[in-house]
């Protein structure tokens, strides 16, 4: 994007909060207000309408509104807000719920991970371009979580391989080099997973290839999103 990135940021530790927002001005960012509660955080959402939210998943209140619950708010909200939620943990009910809400514009980070040069500012760039930021750990955990009588199980363990990378975002080449086979054999995997999942041929930009292999695991999950959805609440 051409213009500076307006972003709010949320966390209820200060000092993450603080190293966040100086990470993401060193990027270029442009940090309009942080906050350390959920009602803070869609305070400053939406008196400044950023472009992208950073939010802690957790910021305990004792009446149930965390960072996750001010998320899906903000998105319920606005289809069109991305963000970008943080966590000490893989916690895969609440990156399904994210990713169910509207699989484009999301980002799930670890933080353990995002203190590694240009993770964060990355994340944050991608989504703001309608793109997904998901932890590799969070797809392979989403991927393992597949119905046992859905498409995925028909997938050989190269294509979940392959399936898991294509959903970080990665090109043919970066699967390729990841896995340590040549291009074209990634290819004619691509070929087998979109076939089996039915979501057509690999073709296209691979933002539309993100967020087709997204769409199938919000979809797969749907059942299973309801019913922790209602539990959690």
């Amino acid at each position: 994007m051409n213009s500076t990135l307006r972003v709010v940021v949320a966390d209820d530790h200060a000092l993450i909060r603080e190293g966040m927002v100086r990470v993401l001005e060193r990027g270029g960012v442009d940090v309009l207000g942080t906050a350390a509660t959920a009602d803070g955080l869609l305070g400053q959402a939406r008196a400044y309408r950023p472009d992208v939210v950073v939010t802690d998943l957790h910021m305990p209140s004792g009446d149930g509104r965390d960072g996750m619950w001010a998320a899906l708010q903000l998105r319920r909200d606005d289809p069109a807000c991305a963000v970008v939620v943080v966590s000490q943990f893989i916690e895969e009910d609440f990156a399904l719920e994210l990713v169910a809400a509207g699989p484009t514009g999301v980002g799930y980070l670890l933080k353990e991970k995002i203190a590694v040069a240009d993770t964060l500012v990355d994340a944050v760039r991608r989504v703001a371009a309608g793109d997904a930021a998901l932890d590799p750990d969070v797809i392979s955990g989403l991927l393992r979580r597949g119905r046992k009588d859905g498409p995925l199980a028909h997938l050989t363990a190269r294509e979940r391989e392959v399936l898991a990378l294509m959903a970080e975002g990665r090109s043919n080449t970066g699967i390729a080099a990841q896995l340590f086979i040549t291009v074209p054999a990634v290819e004619r995997h691509v070929t087998g997973v979109f076939a089996k999942l039915g979501l057509g041929g690999p073709g296209g930009h691979q933002h539309r290839r993100v967020q087709a292999v997204l769409h199938y695991l919000s979809s797969e999950q749907c059942a299973f999103h309801t019913d922790a959805g209602r539990t959690r609440r």
